[in-house]
């Protein structure tokens, strides 16, 4: 069994100051050995990342659409911010990638998708993120779950970390796989496990967001 937090950010994000080579260090002594790299806009550090890491690593990207961000898992090749969510699947589905709603229910951010985005793209989900740690409110995952039951949707988990110590907040512990349609197996079986990121995470991000600005 593998533990994987399958949302966290690097250096690569813009809101994010975090070193490949700590995030491995970190993760070999929490017992997190499985990654999804879900940088904002890029896959260059889920890329290095793969290379470096002694665990698996995911290559996915947290794309902020026209309409509000959505997750690429398993893509080769990056996505540019700013289109509209279908073109957004589309391009992840032709890389034969899996397309993934984060934080569905986060009503402190303005990037989460309106309720008839969600029933128009549905068709084309295959995981819903029904835990984000970063995620203040406990009725979101809860009708984050609502809803991928509803839909018959796989369910996923994540820290959203953008700060160190965020790393393994939430995880899935699942069966090792290899490759796309494994994962797929393994997560529809895994289990979820989670704690809430401190408010304070979210001050961290902006005060990087700003720092990254101003240099």
């Amino acid at each position: 069994m593998i533990k994987a937090d399958l949302h966290i950010h690097t250096e690569y994000s813009m809101d994010c100051t975090t070193p490949l080579e700590q995030i491995i260090d970190h993760c070999l002594k929490i017992g997190i050995n499985c990654l999804g790299v879900t940088d904002h806009n890029t896959i260059a550090g889920a890329l290095k990342l793969e290379q470096m890491a002694p665990f698996s690593i995911i290559v996915g990207e947290e794309i902020m659409t026209s309409d509000g961000e959505i997750i690429g898992f398993f893509l080769t090749q990056e996505i540019p911010a700013g289109l509209s969510v279908e073109d957004t699947i589309a391009r992840i589905k032709a890389q034969n990638g899996l397309v993934c709603i984060p934080h569905p229910y986060d009503i402190l951010r303005f990037s989460v998708f309106r309720d008839h985005v969600i029933e128009d793209i549905m068709p084309e989900v295959d995981i819903i993120e029904v835990f984000n740690s970063r995620s203040l409110s406990p009725r979101s995952s809860t009708r984050s779950a609502k809803m991928a039951h509803k839909y018959g949707k796989l369910a996923s988990a994540g820290s959203d970390a953008h700060t160190l110590s965020e790393i393994g907040n939430a995880y899935v512990e699942m069966v090792e796989f290899n490759g796309k349609d494994e994962f797929l197996d393994s997560l529809a079986m895994g289990e979820i496990s989670g704690n809430r990121s401190s408010p304070a995470a979210h001050i961290a991000s902006t005060w990087n967001r700003l720092m990254k600005r101003l240099s």
